[in-house]
C-alpha cells in the first residue's frame, strides 16, 4: 500500500474522527483541507489509527476472499481427475502442492512430503504442477503429466525432484530414458489438452489464493505458502483429520 493512499484514508478517518459542525459540502475544499491538517497536526496518532484500522479491514477482507475461493473451489482443489494423487487415493487427508521442478525450495520440501507419505498410510497428496520459472520448468512439467500415460508418473516426479541441477530439455529425457519410458509417445502426449488444462487450472487456482511462489501448500482450511517442516504440515493434517 502506498503512502498516498495511506493519506487518503487517513484524511477520510479525520472526518469520521472529528466534528467540523457543516457538512463537508457546505466549505470549500480548500477549508477542508485546512481543517483536515489541523487534526492531524494536533492528533498525529490519528494517522496511525488510521493505517491500522485500514490494514485491518484488508486482511479481513482478504481472508474472507480465501475463505470464499476454499469452499467455492474445493473439489477442484482435493479432487481433480486432471491432477496426479500420491499417496493413498482414498486417505482421509489431503495436501495439495503446488510446485516448480527448478524451484530449490520445491526440492527441499520434497523428501518432507515424501517422508509424510511413506510414514502416514491414510495420507494423499494432489499434485499442481506451476511451472512458474522458465522453459525448463515448463518442459518438465509436460513431461512429467505426459508420464501418466505411461503409469510413471510419480517415478518421474521424484526422480525430477532429484535431478541435480535445472531441469532442462536435455535432463529432463535423460531421465525419461532412465526410466525406461518410450520417448516418442512421451513427446507426443506432452502437447495432449488435458496437460494445457492442468496449468492452466493450477495458475488460475494459485492467483485465486494468493500465492506468488513455489512450493505453496494448501491443508483444509490453511494456506501454507513457502518451504515448510515435517511437524508443521503433520499439525495441519492432523486439524484436518479432528474437523472431520
Amino acid at each position: 500500500m502506498n503512502v498516498n493512499r495511506f493519506f487518503v484514508w487517513a484524511v477520510s478517518a479525520v472526518f469520521s474522527f472529528a466534528s467540523f459542525g457543516a457538512s463537508a459540502d457546505e466549505r470549500s475544499a480548500a477549508e477542508i483541507k485546512q481543517l483536515a491538517l489541523e487534526a492531524i497536526l494536533e492528533n498525529p496518532e490519528i494517522i496511525m489509527q488510521a493505517v491500522e484500522l485500514i490494514q485491518r479491514r484488508e486482511e479481513d477482507a482478504q481472508q474472507q476472499a480465501v475463505q470464499n475461493v476454499l469452499s467455492g473451489q474445493r473439489e477442484v482443489l482435493e479432487y481433480d481427475p486432471n491432477a496426479p494423487v500420491i499417496g493413498n487415493p482414498d486417505g482421509n487427508a489431503t495436501v495439495v502442492e503446488f510446485f516448480d521442478y527448478n524451484c530449490p525450495y520445491c526440492k527441499r520440501a520434497a523428501p518432507i512430503v515424501k517422508g509424510m507419505i511413506d510414514e502416514d498410510t491414510e495420507l494423499r497428496v494432489v499434485y499442481r504442477e506451476w511451472p512458474i520459472l522458465g522453459d525448463g520448468s515448463v518442459f518438465a512439467a509436460r513431461a512429467a503429466l505426459a508420464a501418466r500415460n505411461q503409469g510413471k508418473y510419480e517415478e518421474f516426479h521424484w526422480a525430477l525432484m532429484e535431478l541435480g541441477g535445472r531441469a532442462t530439455e536435455a535432463s529432463v529425457m535423460r531421465v525419461a530414458s532412465e526410466l525406461g519410458l518410450d520417448e516418442e509417445q512421451l513427446h507426443r502426449d506432452m502437447n495432449a489438452p488435458e496437460v494445457d488444462e492442468h496449468f492452466q487450472t493450477s495458475a488460475r487456482l494459485a492467483e485465486a489464493l494468493g500465492f506468488s511462489g513455489t512450493p505453496s501448500f494448501v491443508i483444509g482450511e490453511a494456506l501454507v505458502p513457502g518451504l515448510t517442516d515435517a511437524e508443521s504440515l503433520k499439525r495441519r493434517t492432523s486439524a484436518v483429520r479432528e474437523d472431520q
